[in-house]
C-alpha cells in the first residue's frame, strides 16, 4: 500500500472514530475508472476496457446487528445519516445516501443478512466527472459489508448487485462497466471485459514503459445519468435490439451491419445508435489486438474514431470535450476522446510522454480562448482494484 493510501486509510479512520466513538472493524477501497475504449455497450451486453484509478472511496465500517445504518461522508456537509435497514425502499432517497444505502438494500433482498452498520466515507474521485464515483461508493460499501458479514461474495457477484442497487434503488439505469471495473481491475493492466457473461482478461497497458501517457481531462461539466439523456439512448437501443429480431445489439456483426441498417428503414434515430454500438464494439476487439501485438501507439487513432462516432452518432459528446479532443490531436496527441456516460465530465488523451507539456497547455490556452472554465487534468495510472486497506 502506498504512503498516500495509507494516510488516507489513517485519516478516515481518525474520522470514524470521533463520529461513532469507537474504531472501525476495518477500512477498504475501491477506485473510480476511465473507460479507455467502449462506451455505450456495457447495456447492450457488448465489449468494454476500463482500467482503475488510484483516485479511491475510502470506507472505514463496523457491523451492527440492531437494524440501524448509520452514514457519514467528509464530502458531504450533513451530519450522520440514521437509516433502518428494514425501511430502505428504491426511489425514497434522492440525496448521497442512496448509494451505499441501496448496496445494504440489494444484499438483503438477494438474501443475505446484514443487519447494519456505522459507515464513514471519504472519496477522492472527481464527481460528476465521468469517472465513476457512485460505483466507487457503492463497490467500497459491497466489500466492506461482504468481509464483514463473511458473505463469500465475489468480485463479479458484488458488481452484478452494485449494479442493482444503482439501477432500482437509486434509479440510473447503468451497465454493469463501471462495478465491474472498481472490484476486479488490476494494477497495470486494463480489462477487456465482456458485459454478457462477465467474462474478463487482464490486458498488460504499462505506458509508461513505453514512452506514453494518457492524461484525463475532466472539463468540470457536470454531467447526471439519472437526468433522462441517459435512459433515452438505453430505450434506443432496446428498440434497435426489438426491430432487427436480436436479443441485444451485441448479436448484431460488424460485417452485417450495413444490411441491419437498411432493415431499420426511417427510424434515423435508432439507426444512429446501432451504428455506434456495433462500430464501439468491434473498436473494443481493434485495440484488444493491438496492445496484445504490442503496437500500443495505434490505439490513438482508434480512440479518435470513437469519440466521432459518440458526437455525431450516439450525441452524447458537448462542445467542451470536442474542444479538448480536437485541441490535444491538434498540438500532437496521439488520440482522444471522451469518456464515460457522456454530457459533459472527462475526455482522455494519448500522448507521448515528451508532448505533455505542450498538449496541457494547448487544451487550457483552448479553454481559456472559448471562455470555460479551465479543466483539471492529470495522468491516469492504470491501478489496483477493490481492497481491504486496514
Amino acid at each position: 500500500m502506498s504512503e498516500s493510501s495509507a494516510a488516507a486509510a489513517e485519516s478516515v479512520a481518525e474520522r470514524y472514530e470521533q463520529l461513532y466513538g469507537a474504531a472501525p472493524q476495518g477500512v477498504w477501497a475501491a477506485p473510480g475508472r476511465v473507460n479507455l475504449i467502449g462506451e455505450h455497450t456495457d447495456y447492450n451486453d457488448g465489449f468494454v476496457m476500463p482500467f482503475a484509478l488510484p483516485h479511491t472511496a475510502v470506507a472505514a465500517v463496523s457491523r451492527r446487528d440492531d437494524g440501524v445504518l448509520r452514514l457519514h461522508s467528509a464530502d458531504v456537509d450533513a451530519p450522520v445519516a440514521e437509516l433502518r435497514v428494514e425501511d430502505l425502499t428504491p426511489g425514497t432517497d434522492k440525496g448521497w445516501t442512496a448509494y451505499p444505502a441501496g448496496v445494504v438494500w440489494a444484499l438483503r433482498e438477494a438474501g443475505h443478512p446484514v443487519t447494519g452498520a456505522d459507515v464513514h466515507l471519504a472519496s477522492t474521485v472527481p464527481a460528476g466527472a465521468g469517472l465513476s464515483s457512485s460505483a466507487a461508493l457503492e463497490v467500497v460499501v459491497a466489500l466492506a459489508l461482504n468481509d464483514l458479514y463473511a458473505l463469500g461474495l465475489r468480485g463479479r457477484q458484488l458488481a452484478r448487485l452494485c449494479q442493482r442497487a444503482e439501477n432500482v434503488y437509486v434509479g440510473a439505469p447503468v451497465g454493469i462497466m463501471d462495478q465491474t471495473a472498481s472490484a476486479c481491475c488490476e494494477s497495470g493492466h486494463a480489462l477487456f471485459l465482456d458485459t454478457r457473461d462477465l467474462s474478463r482478461r487482464q490486458i498488460p497497458f504499462d505506458l509508461a514503459a513505453e514512452g506514453m501517457r494518457l492524461l484525463v481531462v475532466d472539463t468540470r461539466v457536470k454531467h447526471s445519468h439519472s437526468e433522462g439523456e441517459y435512459g433515452k439512448r438505453r430505450a434506443g437501443c432496446e428498440q434497435g435490439a426489438a426491430l432487427l429480431g436480436v436479443d441485444a445489439l451485441r448479436d448484431l456483426p460488424y460485417e452485417g451491419l450495413d444490411a441491419a441498417l437498411a432493415r431499420l428503414g426511417d427510424e434515423e434515430e435508432v439507426r444512429r445508435l446501432v451504428r455506434h454500438v456495433v462500430t464501439e464494439d468491434a473498436r473494443v476487439e481493434r485495440v484488444v489486438a493491438l496492445l496484445e501485438a504490442g503496437d500500443t501507439r495505434a490505439i490513438g487513432p482508434v480512440l479518435v474514431e470513437g469519440h466521432v462516432s459518440l458526437r455525431d452518432d450516439f450525441r452524447v459528446s458537448c462542445p467542451e470535450l470536442d474542444l479538448v479532443v480536437d485541441a490535444a490531436v491538434d498540438a500532437g496527441a496521439l488520440g482522444a476522446r471522451m469518456t464515460g456516460g457522456g454530457f459533459g465530465g472527462s475526455a482522455i488523451v494519448l500522448t507521448e510522454e515528451g508532448d505533455v507539456p505542450a498538449v496541457t497547455k494547448a487544451v487550457e490556452e483552448a479553454f481559456a480562448a472559448a471562455g470555460y472554465t479551465a479543466p483539471r487534468i492529470f495522468e491516469a495510472v492504470p491501478s489496483a482494484g477493490a481492497r481491504r486497506v486496514r
